[in-house]
């Protein structure tokens, strides 16, 4: 059985976890109107890099999802790259941090942090 994907973004437990613990040291955690926000930008080795951050205002074009307790916000044009990308979060011995699981990507870097599509 295939899962059916609903044009959103998501977040693994382990980002989840990581994303909730960094909002907590940037003293954000207990004030709602704080998000994530997740965008693509021009640059890296492939061509395209994710950008992450907190942010508590939301702009006229911004795309608002909620994923396993985590609000994430991206601007329209980022969207387009980012549908149905996971976030996820890796911490062990080769851990590289947070990482997107993009289904758009046609190639990546070795480093995680760029693509093309």
């Amino acid at each position: 059985m295939s899962e059916v994907l609903e044009n959103t973004i998501y977040v693994s437990e382990k980002a989840k976890a990581k994303v909730k613990q960094l909002m907590l040291d940037a003293g954000v955690s207990e004030d709602p109107s704080y998000f994530l926000r997740v965008g693509v930008v021009g640059g890296g080795c492939s061509g395209l890099s994710y950008k992450l951050d907190f942010d508590n205002e939301i702009k006229p074009m911004d795309q608002v999802f909620e994923d396993n307790g985590v609000k994430i916000v991206t601007d329209l044009k980022s969207f387009l790259y980012l549908v149905n990308t996971e976030l996820e979060f890796s911490d062990g011995l080769n851990g590289k941090g947070f990482y997107f699981n993009n289904p758009n990507a046609s190639r990546s870097c070795g480093c995680g942090e760029s693509f093309a599509v």
